[in-house]
């Protein structure tokens, strides 16, 4: 079986991960939240994190996760290229895989549903405002139909009353609720209340990929 192809219309390429683009992975998220963290900051915990066998710093550690991930059948996310320039990235999982999302306080599950999860998506600030992050959560939404998920879910940032101060785009890496409206997701579930003041108000959505519309 092929895999999905990209948006069309959009001019972009969006490809899977593999380990021979991780060069272009590491371009999107330089100068961003997820230069040194190579995107497993969903994955793991803090101490996970450090923890992560392995020689050399950090970040050399983390890059070698990645490339293994990005060997595997099915890739961690999605990255996208402007001609020959990598403009962004979305990593798409099935919710288990994704251990900071199963343990946080401000992403637990909707219900007992199998869900495939969007944690994390970037764009480089050259190529915002040109939605190349609806064209990205669209072909994650179309990679995990494909991988056989029928519900893909995100917890991005709250808008309106429900949300706080906007802050950087660059710190909002779990995308927001107006950017996943966009791309046909639908609100299953309003902030967690009772959540520290200092965190960002985030809701759960979802989109249903067996055409029967969006859960309430």
């Amino acid at each position: 079986m092929s895999q999905p192809a990209p948006p069309a219309g959009t001019g972009l390429r969006i490809s899977p991960l593999t380990p021979d683009l991780l060069d272009d992975l590491g371009a999107v998220l330089k100068g961003s939240w997820g230069a040194s963290c190579w995107c497993l900051y969903p994955r793991f915990t803090d101490r996970e994190l450090r923890e992560l066998p392995g020689d050399g710093p950090a970040r050399t550690r983390r890059r070698a996760v990645m490339t293994r991930l990005a060997a595997r059948p099915l890739a961690p996310g999605l990255v996208a290229h402007d001609g020959d320039r990598p403009v962004g990235w979305v990593a798409v999982a099935p919710r288990p895989e994704l251990g900071r999302i199963v343990r946080s306080r401000a992403t637990p599950a909707v219900d007992g549903a199998a869900v495939w999860v969007i944690p994390c998506i970037t764009v480089t600030p050259p190529a915002r405002g040109r939605g190349v992050a609806v064209a990205l959560i669209g072909a994650a939404t179309a990679y995990a139909r494909w991988a056989g998920a029928r519900i893909v879910e995100a917890y991005p940032r709250a808008e309106g009353e429900r949300g706080a101060q906007r802050p950087s785009d660059d710190s909002v890496y779990f995308g927001t609720e107006a950017l996943f409206a966009r791309a046909g997701f639908s609100v299953a579930r309003p902030p967690v209340p009772g959540l520290p003041a200092n965190w960002q108000p985030r809701v759960a959505m979802r989109l249903l990929l067996d055409g029967t519309g969006p859960l309430p």
